[in-house]
């Protein structure tokens, strides 16, 4: 049987054999697998067709999008077509960056909001796809400064969700809050008895995912290291089921084959939104080029291509475009698949590529969105809670870089109160226009106008 070579380690183009190359293909879907399909169900949740909603359908239905155009918009990576695609082992997944845009856009408005979502996720695709053509010139406008700012800002306005989801989820923390209102106006002591939210037994599986995801994070190598998390996820599925948390009856009713319908939400002009989804995808498109960089180093010793870069910012966009179309959400390249590169030195986009058919081929498949729907509310609670919490790891990390004199000070105190603040006391811009309330509460979008705007126009002190 033919070895892996230094080479063959080295070449995007080189192919394992395939008893080499599954494995390492299923390592990277294990990899980025939870953090793929929690965006859509935040959002299902969000909009009031999640967890609590009673009909999972429309959930189900988005969870399936999400690894069917991850799974497509890593083919665009790794394969290419023309000048979309890096040609690289690069895993395409749900973005998280743009989960606080989104959920103040749909917050409560069931099926009717997804129109204007969609619209929105697939013209702030196309807006991306055309960042490709000059990408580059924007890296100098966003420093370590900025960019780990708004990297810690999209971990701080997320770690609320997950604490809420542990403690119970959304409809849980609706009726605890009129409860307490409820016996506040009448003068009563609230009887905690009859509320599930933030009980023992919400928190216990929330619990034991974080347990087992830090043990295996620390203690152990390899693909058990990478996967943490979806192994946490499992053994807190597992005790949540022990204690009859579980239910099966959406597998039953999922059909075994189905296809993706385009506009399946319908088509909106959601201006709000539209704005808010072409500002995120520069962001989404400068994380982009970090993750190429990273690729190209970590894997092959090298700098990135200005070719490679644009390629991968295409693909970015397409994929985004396309997702929207199908009512999936948008697409960015995977950053924790770049460490997996690096760590196994296996630069084969093949190797992507058979993971992204697994993907697609789960992504057709509704049982398995149905499967992944059985998932208590406070088992994934306990995951995103790590997950939102890395991200805020992550930006204090790239904070570490900056030379953190009085004006680096400044720009980033002014940035982070201004827009932390909005988020906590959305109140505050009451009589602004629903446009704008979007916009600003969301806690992300200020942070990076503010921090971009500052650093260009405050001089450098000497």
């Amino acid at each position: 049987m033919t070895e892996i070579t230094r080479d063959m380690y080295r070449d995007p183009n080189s192919m394992p054999p395939l008893a080499q190359a599954v494995p390492l293909g299923i390592q990277h879907v294990l990899a980025m697998f939870a953090s793929n399909v929690t965006p859509a169900i935040i959002v299902a949740g969000a909009a009031g067709i999640g967890f609590g909603s009673g009909d999972l359908s429309n959930m189900i239905y988005m969870i399936q999008m999400a690894m069917l155009f991850a799974g497509i918009a890593t083919l665009f990576q790794t394969i290419g077509m023309g000048p979309v695609g890096a040609r690289l082992p690069i895993v395409q997944g749900t973005s998280f960056a743009f989960v606080p845009i989104m959920i103040p856009a749909v917050a409560g408005a069931g099926v009717g909001g997804m129109a204007g979502l969609m619209t929105g996720v697939m013209i702030g695709g196309i807006f991306h796809f055309c960042l490709g053509t000059f990408i580059g010139k924007l890296r100098f406008a966003l420093p370590p400064l900025v960019t780990g700012l708004i990297v810690t800002m999209i971990g701080l306005a997320l770690i609320k969700v997950g604490v809420q989801y542990a403690a119970g989820g959304v409809p849980a923390y609706d009726a605890a809050t009129a409860a307490m209102a409820s016996a506040k106006a009448g003068g009563t002591a609230l009887d905690t008895s009859t509320l599930k939210f933030g009980s023992l037994a919400m928190w216990f599986p929330a619990f034991v995912v974080i347990a087992v995801t830090l043990v295996l994070k620390f203690f152990t190598k390899g693909m058990l290291s990478v996967a943490g998390v979806l192994v946490g996820l499992i053994a807190g599925y597992i005790v949540a089921l022990l204690m009859g948390q579980v239910s099966f009856g959406n597998i039953g009713n999922a059909a075994w084959l189905t296809v993706p319908s385009p506009f399946k939400w319908g088509f909106e002009l959601n201006w709000a939104i539209i704005i808010g989804m072409c500002l995120m995808a520069i962001i989404s498109a400068i994380e982009t080029v970090g993750d190429v960089s990273g690729i190209t180093k970590g894997g092959a010793g090298r700098e990135a291509t200005d070719k490679e870069i644009a390629g991968a910012t295409y693909a970015d966009g397409l994929g985004t475009a396309v997702a929207g179309v199908f009512g999936s959400l948008p697409n960015t390249s995977f950053s924790q698949n770049v460490g997996l590169v690096a760590m196994t030195g296996v630069m084969s986009r093949h190797v992507v590529t058979i993971g992204a058919l697994f993907l697609i081929a789960a992504g057709l498949v509704p049982k398995v969105g149905a499967a992944i729907s059985t998932m208590p509310i406070n088992v994934l609670g306990g995951g995103v809670i790590v997950m939102f919490g890395m991200v805020v790891a992550a930006g204090i990390s790239m904070l570490s870089d900056v030379n953190w004199n009085r004006r680096n000070m400044v720009i980033f105190a002014t940035a982070i109160s201004v827009s932390f603040g909005l988020q906590l006391v959305p109140e505050a811009l009451l009589h602004m226009g629903k446009t704008m309330q979007i916009l600003l509460t969301s806690g992300l979008l200020p942070a990076a106008i503010i921090a971009v705007v500052l650093n260009l126009v405050i001089p450098e002190e000497d």
